[in-house]
């Protein structure tokens, strides 16, 4: 989990992990949606964050001038996300996910949104409480791109409470 205190390096990797987490939380929240929408708002999720794992990647490679591509890639396979980047553990998400058998698109954005929410605010406070320079740089960034998701699901939320 992050505290704030990671150099670059270790921050790249804790976000990869949360990321990876929430990336399979979503996935498996898209295959256990009981309604189509909802499981295509959950897959679209699922892909973001995975574009969100590709940025994290890039930039590890770049810091490490790709010296560790090989390692890396066998790390992003193997390595266990139990946390979210919502910072909530992916098991207690899907215990939530159980209790709450999503039956249509309106649950789903506002399930995700409240995961979206907490991920934009513990970048935000990473952010706030990083030592390095660079690990503050990568925050904002992930901070920048959860708002993206957010205002994503708000818009979809208005849409679908204005359709009869």
């Amino acid at each position: 989990m992050l505290t704030g205190k990671e150099d670059l390096l270790q921050a790249l990797i804790e976000a990869f992990l949360m990321e990876k987490g929430t990336r399979e939380f979503y996935a498996d929240a898209g295959q256990k949606a009981l309604d189509p929408e909802a499981r295509k708002t959950f897959k679209a999720l699922s892909a973001w964050e995975e574009k969100h794992m590709d940025y994290i990647r890039s930039l590890y490679l770049s810091v490490q001038d790709e010296r560790d591509l090989e390692g890396f890639e066998q790390f992003s396979r193997h390595a266990a996300a139990p946390v979210t980047e919502a910072g909530i553990p992916v098991k207690d998400l899907e215990a939530s996910l159980e209790r709450h058998s999503f039956v249509d698109d309106m649950g789903a954005i506002i399930f995700a949104l409240e995961i979206e929410g907490k991920a934009y605010n513990l970048y935000r406070k990473m952010s706030e409480k990083a030592v390095d320079t660079n690990a503050k740089v990568v925050f904002r960034e992930m901070m920048e791109q959860e708002l993206s998701h957010i205002d994503y699901l708000k818009k979809a939320r208005t849409a679908l409470a204005e359709t009869p």
